[in-house]
């Protein structure tokens, strides 16, 4: 059983919280996106709301074990000031600064403390470096979906070392729609599918198989897809020992009686640039020259239609190399039509990594029904695997 902070109060109590802040920062170390910090708030409120202390710990970036300057904590630390937090901090997770932060700290006051990845223990799961974090609080909080994939010390190690742990509201939320969705979704059902690689996103197809009427499949896998069914690619992205895999694939999806979708149509250029030339050109024209960038335009109408259907619609991963602006109109038009479907009705749910950075860049967040926070938390969510950092929040019952 997994308990929610709603089945406690933490009045009195130190609360070992652990948040996602692994916030995008430009080259003064201003956060420049700070939407992590202010999802994580609710939980934080709840806690200081009952009188309780939060202590938050976070990674940001990847120091691997040593302490640099660019990943510290210390401008999340100014942004919680900023919105009104009366914020003790920490300059080290663990031992004596991270223990007189947490020891000076009065009710009403949050503490973050600094960097956890500035030790290698925390990736390593080390027992020791659990204990010292342990020892910092009364109960444990986990609100960061985006790391619970990993089986670190602070999201898995840690956790078993506290009688009281529990759910935050975000990574409740995200347990709620995407575990709901995927055990009983309201038919149709459709999954949209890209990225780069075949390899990531097997098991997601088929694992979604179980509940899908229809797969769409964009990004670079297709052009693996392409070639299992004897197309010609030119220079676009393969995994040649992938073909194979996305023939058995195709197969499967035929004798299940599943629909898999790949594009009508590419978008193609002459070199991997955004100025380089392109055109558009049918699945079966594609040149020995040609380099795939981006479905073309019958693909994004096709792929719309299909999704304008759905009553269910998940999308995980872009359409083409939307980083360039050429070659981003395949995967904007996936994201307008989400919007579309939820409008009608549809519970539409957006993958955390590139498909939620293309759903930000349009200003679209609000305009769907749940985006994701976690890239490859979601990743694996989808797969059907337990999450090291859900399971660890698993308490028998009495």
């Amino acid at each position: 059983m997994i308990k929610n902070i709603d089945d406690y109060n933490f009045k009195n109590k130190k609360a070992l919280v652990r948040v996602d802040f692994n916030v995008p920062m430009n080259h003064r170390n201003e956060i420049t996106d700070g939407r992590r910090i202010h999802k994580a708030r609710p939980t934080i409120d709840k806690i200081v709301r009952d009188g309780g202390i939060p202590i938050i710990i976070s990674h940001l970036g990847r120091p691997n074990g040593m302490i640099k300057p660019k990943y510290s904590l210390r401008p999340v630390a100014n942004f919680l000031e900023d919105l009104g937090y009366s914020v003790v901090y920490g300059y080290q997770s663990i031992g004596e600064e991270a223990e007189n932060a947490v020891n000076s700290a009065k009710v009403g006051d949050i503490v973050l403390l600094e960097n956890l990845r500035y030790n290698i223990e925390e990736r390593n799961n080390d027992a020791d470096f659990c204990k010292s974090l342990a020892k910092l609080a009364d109960v444990y909080v986990n609100d960061a979906f985006g790391t619970a994939h990993r089986a670190h010390a602070s999201t898995y190690g840690v956790a078993s070392l506290f009688e009281n742990r529990f759910c935050g509201y975000l990574l409740e939320k995200e347990i709620e729609f995407l575990g709901r969705t995927l055990e009983n979704p309201k038919p149709p059902v459709v999954a949209i599918i890209g990225g780069a690689k075949i390899s990531g996103k097997i098991n997601i197809i088929e694992n979604l198989f179980k509940i899908c009427d229809t797969i769409l499949l964009g990004g670079g896998m297709m052009f693996t897809f392409y070639k299992a069914l004897g197309y010609e690619i030119g220079g676009s992205i393969l995994e040649v020992q992938h073909v194979e895999l996305a023939t058995k694939i195709l197969k499967i999806a035929d004798e299940l009686g599943k629909n898999i979708v790949l594009p009508l149509d590419v978008v193609v250029a002459n070199s991997f640039r955004n100025d380089a030339q392109f055109k558009t050109v049918s699945c079966e024209m594609i040149q020995r020259h040609d380099i795939g960038m981006d479905i073309g335009y019958k693909t994004q109408d096709l792929f719309s239609n299909v999704i304008l259907k759905a009553k269910t619609v998940i999308w995980n991963g872009p359409m083409g190399v939307f980083e360039m602006d050429n070659f981003a109109r395949g995967t904007f038009e996936i994201a307008k039509s989400m919007v579309r479907a939820t409008e009608k009705g549809a519970i539409t749910i957006v993958g955390g990594g590139d498909s939620a950075s293309a759903i930000k860049k349009l200003n679209l967040v609000d305009k769907v029904s749940h985006l994701s926070t976690g890239g490859g938390a979601s990743l694996e969510f989808m797969e059907g695997k337990v999450l090291p950092g859900i399971k660890a929040l698993d308490v028998p019952e009495k």
